[in-house]
């Protein structure tokens, strides 16, 4: 081997990292036993298999994204410090300034909110104007906006914890903190992409379906004040929960960014932007490998759900029309794979499939509640 080869020679994956890399293991090792520690008495076995297993998985993924690292950093920093904020007293929420204006969850939400309305706005700004400080802006609001969210759904943790312990659980319960879940997760989904191809010129295609899910988040807030903290039904009471609702938003959060990168595409095929966009052949990439994870995700979810099915009401499947419509989804991404794989089908058909796929799963995540009953409607308008 010459210099030039030993030069590029992959390093030996512990050997290779860096003090910052083990700092982050260190912190989230210190921090996930401390929380076994300290709440562990009130976890059953499986929550505490959860928090264990999670130990090692943020550790790998801190150490092959740099920006998530930074990420887990900002908001152990700033949701500790809105937590020690309260002195285990809800009302400061109210009277501490930090709180008040920045840290507590509703207002934390707020921030996310408005900096994604805000980004996306820059990336569009440099997408049409060819700016590459607006679009790397865009970027900085985007991460910005990821923080702020993240902060405000782990103090609202807490603040259930504060209305009463019997009241305490993971915000992932209702349409209001999934539509808070469902636009972080995409947007960690995109900036991963974005990093991966060097291109920040899809921000201002995905960032329309966040800020779409965040328009809602504050209708909903506004017209039902779908903000108030809410004690879990009891089939949601369950460990399950804390994983099966997860997989199934980053299945979502792939599949609304394939759909959008197919618009992308499709505008680009038309010679509309088509000199500021990514090649077809990229878009094309971006588009499969997203749905590729959100199909793998959503499979995960899927028998997950199955199996939480079977503890609570005993039967694996009952055809329930939320089950009946992720059989759907699932099928539609599954065909939409097979033919890519198998057949080599490319261009305007998958793109097109795709962009039609976000409707299919827009009705299977939201139509459900609005328009059918089934043993699944806990989160309807």
């Amino acid at each position: 081997m010459d210099l030039a080869q030993a030069n590029h020679a992959p390093k030996p994956y512990l050997k290779g990292r860096s003090a910052l890399d083990w700092l982050a293991a260190l912190l989230l090792s210190a921090g996930g036993l401390f929380a076994l520690a300290q709440y562990g008495q009130y976890m059953d076995d499986y929550e505490q298999a959860i928090l264990l297993a999670a130990i090692p998985t943020f550790i790998a993924l801190a150490w092959a994204w740099a920006g998530l690292r930074n990420l887990l950093a900002g908001v152990a920093l700033l949701s500790l410090g809105g937590i020690e904020l309260y002195h285990a007293d809800l009302a400061r929420a109210e009277q501490a300034f930090l709180l008040k204006y920045f840290l507590s969850s509703q207002t934390a939400i707020g921030w996310m909110c408005f900096l994604f309305f805000f980004a996306t706005a820059t990336y569009w700004l440099g997408l049409l104007a060819r700016s590459d400080f607006a679009e790397k802006t865009g970027t900085v609001l985007t991460w910005a906006a990821t923080v702020m969210g993240t902060t405000g759904l782990l103090v609202r943790w807490y603040e259930s914890y504060l209305i009463g312990p019997d009241i305490g659980h993971i915000p992932i319960s209702n349409l209001y903190e999934v539509f808070v879940l469902f636009s972080l997760i995409t947007a960690l989904l995109y900036l991963h992409y974005e990093r991966h191809y060097a291109t920040r010129r899809l921000g201002a295609f995905v960032l329309i379906v966040i800020s779409a899910a965040v328009a809602f988040t504050l209708w909903y807030t506004f017209s039902r004040g779908a903000h108030e903290i809410q004690p879990l039904v009891p089939a949601l009471q369950s460990y399950w929960m804390k994983i099966h609702v997860p997989a199934n938003f980053i299945g979502y959060g792939a599949f609304a960014l394939a759909a959008m990168i197919g618009v992308a595409w499709l505008l680009a095929e038309r010679g509309i932007l088509a000199t500021r966009l990514p090649s077809l052949v990229m878009m094309e990439d971006v588009m499969y490998k997203a749905i590729a994870i959100g199909f793998a995700f959503f499979t995960i979810a899927t028998i997950l759900g199955a199996l939480w099915a079977a503890e609570a009401w005993g039967t694996y499947w009952q055809w329930d029309p939320k089950e009946t419509w992720a059989l759907i989804v699932w099928l539609n991404y599954a065909a939409w794979l097979h033919l890519r794989l198998t057949k080599g089908l490319r261009g305007a058909v998958l793109a097109w499939w795709a962009v039609v796929g976000l409707l299919v799963t827009t009705f299977a995540f939201l139509g459900v509640n609005m328009f059918l009953s089934g043993l699944h409607s806990y989160g309807a308008l």
